[in-house]
């Protein structure tokens, strides 16, 4: 070892080492990725790296996954949408056309399953976000989505040109249901007016359990009208809501009148009292009215009348029963029975007045013409030459079907007259053949007159 040299000390060297080899290594692996990452140009190939190729076939299915998805949305959407109209076809329409849309759309619906299920197929079948997806399954997803897609456009605009060719049923069916809600509206009112007449009619003081209970018994068919068209069907809707309305207002207005009907029913209960007294002291006139109609005249012209007294009688005493009952009804204020017991009074009075005044009539009759026949025979003939004129107007012969029936009733007034001579004349008969005389007349001359307007 010469006295110049100095020795390394073997740290020093260590350290040195460690300085060299750090930037060494770190620039080898700069260059080795710098390398590796230039275009496939750059390092002497012809066409593009591998990794690009695949990433744009990825973002190619995805775009076609996303189109079909899309395209999936809408149809769907069409399809609802067309539901709606089918339904709302179905609620009110039953005629074929309407079942012939059903039965399309049914159709349709088979159709719109089928590309769907080959859409989500197509979805399923794909991994799209997987990390080693190569190339070539990227292209077949990208071809079967959008095979997917096209056919789900094309079952969406076959639908949109059915639902266009729906238009009229539709329109018809909208304005159908447009009826029903002002329909069920109208009938809830209605009940809402008549409960308010039956409230008014109540805190007036007066019963109406016949009228309420027929409000009641509309209850059910307020639910059914609540529960709505799609249950019931529109038709049927409309139907019960106008029958709903009209009783619900033929109770309004029968509460709004009680009262009146009230304030009648007591003045009839007067009135008819005292015609059942007034009738009842007539019942008493008619036996000396047959007594001189039997002094006077044939059987023949009083026998009908025979049995008036009694019938008058009976009539008067059921009059007076159905009254008692009639007064009570309104007391318990049993409106309709006591209307019904005051016609059925009404009714006896008026058969009673009638046979009291027919044995009257008949007496004052017969004895005009005991007097005096000739009035009644001028009477009776000149209503047939009447007739005569009128079915020989404007003719040299009058028609057959006129001229016979007055022929006939010129012999019977002959007939009826010739009957007058004798001891005990039957005048009544007599009066009775003049005025049917009189009333063929009468029927000729209105089937000439039909006849003759009928023919101008």
């Amino acid at each position: 070892m010469t006295a110049n040299h100095t020795p390394v000390r073997r740290g020093t060297t260590d350290a040195l080492g460690v300085l060299l080899s750090g930037p060494l290594l770190a620039g080898a692996a700069l260059i080795a990725v710098a390398r590796a990452a230039l275009p496939a140009s750059h390092t002497g190939g012809g066409t593009r790296s591998w990794w690009r190729r695949g990433d744009n076939l990825r973002a190619d299915a995805q775009a076609a996954k996303d189109a079909a998805a899309q395209a999936f949305y809408e149809l769907d959407t069409a399809q609802r949408d067309l539901k709606i109209s089918i339904e709302t076809i179905g609620a009110v329409d039953n005629s074929p056309p309407a079942q012939r849309a059903a039965a399309d759309f049914a159709a349709f619906s088979q159709r719109i399953d089928e590309a769907s299920h080959a859409y989500i197929t197509a979805v399923d079948a794909y991994d799209l976000d997987h990390d080693e997806l190569d190339s070539g399954t990227a292209s077949r997803a990208r071809n079967e989505l959008g095979r997917a897609r096209d056919e789900l456009i094309r079952v969406k605009a076959d639908l949109e040109r059915f639902g266009e060719s729906l238009g009229p049923l539709l329109s018809k069916a909208e304005t159908q249901l447009a009826r029903v809600a002002p329909a069920v509206e109208q009938a809830r009112q209605g009940l809402l007016r008549a409960t308010t007449a039956l409230d008014a009619v109540r805190e007036a003081g007066l019963k109406a359990d016949d009228l309420a209970a027929r409000l009641a018994a509309l209850a059910p068919e307020l639910t059914r009208l609540n529960q709505g068209a799609g249950v019931h069907g529109v038709q049927e809707t409309l139907r019960r809501a106008d029958e709903v309305r009209a009783k619900a207002e033929e109770i309004r207005a029968q509460a709004a009148g009680l009262p009146a009907r009230a304030e009648e029913i007591d003045h009839r209960l007067v009135s008819l009292r005292t015609r059942v007294d007034a009738i009842a002291n007539r019942v008493g006139t008619v036996e000396p009215v047959l007594s001189e109609l039997r002094r006077r005249f044939s059987a023949a012209c009083w026998q009908d009348l025979q049995q008036v007294p009694t019938q008058a009688q009976q009539a008067v005493e059921q009059a007076r029963t159905k009254l008692t009952e009639a007064g009570k009804a309104r007391e318990e204020q049993r409106w309709p029975d006591a209307t019904s017991r005051l016609s059925t009074v009404r009714a006896l009075l008026n058969d009673a007045e009638a046979g009291i005044s027919a044995a009257a009539k008949r007496l004052q009759s017969l004895n005009e013409v005991a007097r005096d026949p000739k009035a009644e025979i001028e009477r009776t003939r000149f209503a047939l030459r009447d007739a005569q004129r009128l079915a020989m107007a404007g003719r040299s012969t009058p028609d057959p079907k006129h001229a016979r029936p007055l022929d006939d009733a010129v012999s019977r007034i002959d007939r009826a007259v010739a009957a007058l001579d004798g001891r005990h004349p039957d005048y009544w008969h007599f009066l009775t053949e003049m005025a049917a005389v009189r009333e063929t007349a009468g029927r000729v001359v209105a089937v000439i007159r039909e006849e003759r307007a009928a023919g101008q």
